[in-house]
């Protein structure tokens, strides 16, 4: 009887070896194999990432994510060794996938808007950028969200939709800016010494370019002054320098001229009917 039960166990054991011991090996074989090729794929991503110059901060999340990725693939192809239908597996997946993407929606949207914000770089960490009325310095971009530091030092949050899908206006994106001034002179000013004077007021500046050239122009003929727009240009980084330095002496230095800044003021004329007390 012990006899039969040890012929009757080894040839249950080597029929089950001979069904599934090629399609264990073959599993073992799927996984070694496909784990390499996972993470072959998540190397050459970061690779190709670092050439790209993304940021730093996506980096290891797509990274993470082409190797779950396939790491998945791999796993289908080794339930469908043992013969595992995998068509209502995938379909398993698909559904939690659909559930939990319309849960979460609006934060796939400002991650969807994070990876656009970091691939095409609008901006930098650094930048001063005005979104979404907002003007401050930007000091990260997430996945989710930017933080940006206004001038008066006050942190704002915004979620990536929100800035993505607003106008992005980057003040230190290029090298140079121009300052654009408004100066008044009074009507009975000469407005060649004026302009003159302004001229030298920008030629003196040590911050102001000489190309391109500065523009110093009659612009309109205000309620109580003849205006002119004072335009010079300078490097980013010196911009409010030169827009203080150059309002200060034009104050300054075309009253020495002789000419005045006028400011707005009003004629009273009064008239006294007849007949009365």
């Amino acid at each position: 009887m012990e006899n039969l039960n040890l012929e009757a166990v080894a040839q249950q054991l080597s029929s089950l070896l001979s069904a599934y011991g090629l399609k264990v090996i073959g599993a073992i074989v799927v996984l070694v194999v496909g784990r390499a090729v996972a993470g072959w794929l998540r190397r050459m991503t970061v690779r190709g990432m670092q050439r790209a110059d993304l940021d730093a901060s996506l980096i290891p999340f797509i990274a993470g994510l082409v190797y779950a990725l396939a790491m998945v693939f791999v796993l289908v192809a080794v339930l469908g060794l043992f013969g595992i239908p995998t068509a209502s597996f995938i379909a398993v997946l698909g559904a939690a996938g659909l559930a939990v993407g319309l849960a979460l929606q609006g934060t796939l949207s400002n991650f969807a808007a994070g990876v656009m914000l970091l691939i095409f770089r609008p901006f930098r960490v650094g930048d001063l950028v005005e979104v979404a009325g907002t003007l401050g310095t930007v000091k990260q971009i997430g996945i989710f969200a930017t933080h940006i530091d206004t001038l008066n030092n006050v942190r704002v949050i915004l979620s990536n939709t929100t800035v993505y899908g607003d106008k992005i206006s980057n003040y230190t994106a290029n090298e140079i800016r121009r300052v654009d001034l408004k100066v008044g002179v009074s009507y009975g000013d000469d407005l060649e010494t004026a302009k003159r004077v302004i001229h030298e007021i920008l030629s003196a500046h040590d911050k102001v370019l000489a190309d391109p050239a500065p523009q110093v122009e009659v612009v309109e003929m205000g309620d109580s002054s003849v205006n002119m727009v004072v335009r010079p240009w300078c490097a980013t980084a010196d911009y409010w320098r030169v827009h203080f330095d150059v309002t200060q002496s034009c104050k300054e230095q075309l009253e020495a001229a002789g000419c005045s800044i006028p400011f707005p003021q009003r004629d009273v004329h009064l008239f006294q009917e007849a007949g009365a007390a």
